[in-house]
């Protein structure tokens, strides 16, 4: 499930969406990170707020997902998507990847949108990463084919201690991170029917 690359120009070649959404993520923080007063009703405008979205601004739903509040939140997203997304983006094929990451994302934030008030703020992919732990999860427990016995329980203590860290975090959105699994977890059968067996399968029996 670890990336597999030599150097930059091999990851990007190997895994172009991870690596255009890490840099998108990166991009974007620093961009906002800027001192730049022009920059906050940007900003404002992008965020996910309850209300807004409600009265129609639908953007906001999608827009979180390359958001984030400061870089320790930034760095934490973006190390578990170049740790968990390469394998994934080869196994189901780019086009999937990005459909799971997306849907996943916006699925988290659908349930947000439902269950949080009116004037409840939010940003970050958390929603979309754990929509990846939620694949994860459904290869590891039905597709025995792609995901080795031995790694399945790896991988299923992996997700379990992320949400234990999701649920543990006083200022995080638990609720993007149990439905963005949800959703990814729903997706999987969908999504991973045929998948296309990376070249570097790192799970084989």
């Amino acid at each position: 499930m670890f990336p597999y690359a030599s150097d930059v120009r091999s990851f990007i070649r190997l895994y172009p969406v991870v690596a255009a959404l890490l840099l998108v993520h990166i991009v974007v923080w620093l961009l906002f990170s800027l001192p730049l007063t022009a920059l906050e009703p940007v900003w404002q405008y992008a965020v996910g707020t309850n209300g807004a979205i409600r009265n129609g601004e639908y953007w906001r739903l999608v827009s979180p997902l390359v958001l984030h509040r400061d870089f320790h939140h930034m760095a934490a997203n973006s190390l578990s998507l170049w740790l968990f997304g390469p394998w994934l983006e080869r196994a189901l094929g780019k086009r999937k990847f990005l459909f799971l990451y997306i849907g996943g994302g916006i699925g988290a934030n659908v349930a947000t949108l439902f269950l949080l008030p009116p004037l409840y703020t939010h940003v970050g992919a958390s929603g979309a990463i754990f929509a990846l732990f939620g694949m994860y999860s459904y290869l590891a427990l039905f597709r025995r084919d792609l995901v080795a016995p031995r790694h399945a329980q790896l991988l299923l203590s992996v997700m379990a201690v992320h949400l234990l860290l999701g649920i543990m975090t006083p200022d995080g959105n638990l609720l993007a991170h149990l439905f963005g699994f949800a959703a990814g977890g729903l997706l999987a059968p969908f999504l991973s029917i045929r998948p296309e067996r990376p070249s570097f399968y790192m799970l084989s029996p």
